[in-house]
């Protein structure tokens, strides 16, 4: 991405011109650069020169060549980097945990932890910066905390009346679209900050132009835009490396199935977190593994349990394995393990709520179906699948909610789309 530089800025709401999509120059062809990679190039605006920055990041806020944020801010003569915020799993992303404050050995910098007694900057951590700097690479998925985060960070920087500034990068699962239902109003929390669908499709950068508007934050918004990025292509096959965001995602199979997955995660069952494959397996102790692999590889019939039509793009095998932390830690687990063979045929949100919907009806007495409600966030859904609702009637129940998002968000779109429909299949 040898483009030119888009600053984005918002001082009330995200102005029309900011929200319109914007082709990068043909002329230049390689793989994506980031909103780091574009200072990196082009350095700070003037605007910025002689600022003291704080920065929120973590070990995949770097350059596309491998340099971190860190360093490239330190390495600018125009800039003044005075502290470091850190989010969930820290700034080495290798903590799960809450995280306490520390300094970095490194730098020498203060780091605030932003995963521990508080969940945003303090006035005094603000008092000496200029300007609050957010790089984070996000999986486009609503209860991945730290798009919350970049919330309650602009949410400081207004306060402060410091500006805040997004170095952009891409949603590595965007092709997948959009889907899920939209948290309901009146369950706000940091794994639910904004009114999002499960899977929303939007970089950070949009996300926090919607942010802004949305929430009327006044916050002095720049989003320095990613360039040579397409939405409709896989973060790998655009030559992108995968850095893991956090210990538990380190695949971008890992980072696809996640949507739907990981929403299983806050019930008893295992999502893998513990072995070598998390989110790419789902068991329990109680499980009957080869009958939950069969019910869901093969189509409807006749017998006291619905049994649901093939899922697309992976294939599911029967496991046994023993995690070695979280749920059911050191106990043998039985279950299936979820192999994606087409990213594109595969829906996230429709296999996670198919699994859910078998374990009910599969182990009525041993799952703890009530807990699925914590990060679906949305009622009706909840009623209905306690009700016995299938998938179908599940992802029916979204369609005009996730075609209202799509709308909603096309005005802080800051990435040409392609036409894929981003209504439930």
């Amino acid at each position: 991405m040898r483009g030119f530089l888009l600053m984005v800025s918002a001082a009330l709401l995200v102005s029309a011109a900011s929200a319109v999509p914007h082709d990068d120059p043909p002329t230049r062809r390689g793989p994506p650069l980031c909103g780091i990679d574009v200072w990196a190039r082009d350095g700070v605006p003037a605007a910025l020169k002689g600022k003291r920055f704080g920065l929120v990041t973590n070990v995949t806020g770097r350059t596309f060549d491998g340099k971190a944020t860190v360093d490239v801010l330190r390495g600018m003569p125009d800039v003044k980097l005075v502290a470091l915020f850190g989010p969930e799993h820290g700034i080495r992303s290798d903590v799960d945990a809450h995280v306490p404050d520390a300094v970095d050995p490194p730098t020498g910098l203060p780091v605030w932890s932003l995963y521990g007694k508080r969940r945003k900057p303090e006035p005094d951590h603000l008092k000496d910066v200029d300007v609050l700097v957010y790089d984070i690479q996000d999986i486009g998925t609503r209860f991945y905390t730290y798009i919350s985060t970049m919330g309650l960070c602009m949410e400081a920087a207004a306060a402060a009346k410091i500006p805040f500034v997004v170095l952009d990068r891409p949603n590595p699962i965007a092709p997948a679209g959009v889907g899920g239902p939209i948290r309901d109003a009146d369950k706000e929390s940091f794994t639910a900050w904004h009114t999002l669908p499960v899977m929303h499709g939007m970089t950070v950068g949009e996300l926090a132009t919607m942010f802004n508007a949305e929430r009327g934050m006044k916050v002095d918004l720049t989003v320095v835009r990613c360039e040579r990025w397409n939405p409709d292509t896989w973060h790998d096959e655009q030559g992108c490396e995968w850095v893991n965001p956090s210990p538990n995602i380190r695949r971008i199979e890992q980072a696809l199935l996640y949507p739907g997955i990981g929403l299983l995660e806050t019930t008893n069952v295992s999502v893998g977190r513990g072995t070598d494959t998390p989110f790419e397996v789902v068991a329990a102790p109680w499980v009957n593994h080869v009958a939950l692999a069969d019910h869901l590889r093969f189509v409807p019939g006749d017998g006291p349990l619905r049994r649901r039509p093939a899922l697309a793009g992976l294939t599911i095998t029967p496991v046994t394995y023993t995690p070695t932390s979280s749920t059911h830690k050191s106990a043998a687990c039985r279950g299936i393990r979820l192999s994606i063979t087409d990213r594109r045929g595969l829906d996230p949100l429709f296999v996670g709520i198919t699994v859910a919907c078998v374990l009910r009806d599969l182990h009525p007495k041993d799952w703890k179906a009530e807990r699925y409600s914590k990060l679906l966030d949305h009622d009706a859904t909840m009623k209905a699948f306690t009700a016995g609702a299938t998938p179908e009637a599940l992802f029916d129940s979204w369609r005009a909610d996730v075609a209202a998002f799509t709308a909603r968000r096309a005005p802080f779109l800051l990435y040409e789309r392609g036409k894929k429909d981003a209504a439930p299949k």
